[in-house]
């Protein structure tokens, strides 16, 4: 068997010149035909009760309100939108790092939400749904004689 001396030279020399180019042609295509599908990647959302509400808010910036949907049917909120891409021509090279598409997510409700339990609101690019329990799932305290 033979041994190989190990040179670090050779290492940071991959480093620099080998890896960002690869990850460059990787992650940031330069060609304007190419763009990075926004199906990849869905919005966060954090999900958390307080008082006798439900409430998940979601991080979807640069969405149009007229784009975005909640529904509700039974024990299932789903929470959708689209965000179009830009026509306008930018010209021949530029690199695309903004994501366009669709997306949609489900949850599982512990209880069916009433019409009238439901609002929404969107502001400063967070999405944030509250949805009121019913009266039998709302925390009861009871008082001790």
């Amino acid at each position: 068997m033979q041994l190989t001396r190990w040179n670090p030279r050779l290492r940071r020399g991959f480093q620099r010149n080998v890896f960002p180019t690869l990850m460059d042609d990787f992650f940031y295509p330069l060609n304007k035909s190419d763009s990075v599908s926004f199906n990849r990647s869905m919005p966060s959302v954090d999900i958390y009760e307080k008082d006798d509400k439900v409430y998940f808010e979601a991080e979807v910036p640069g969405f149009d309100k007229e784009n975005l949907k909640v529904d509700v049917k039974g024990k299932v909120i789903t929470l959708s939108g689209e965000k179009k891409e830009e026509t306008e021509e930018k010209g021949e090279s530029y690199r695309r790092e903004r994501r366009y598409g669709s997306f949609e997510r489900s949850f599982q409700l512990g209880f069916e939400a009433g019409d009238d339990a439901i609002e929404a609101k969107y502001e400063n690019g967070i999405l944030t749904v509250s949805i009121t329990k019913p009266v039998e799932q709302q925390k009861k305290q009871i008082e001790i004689h």
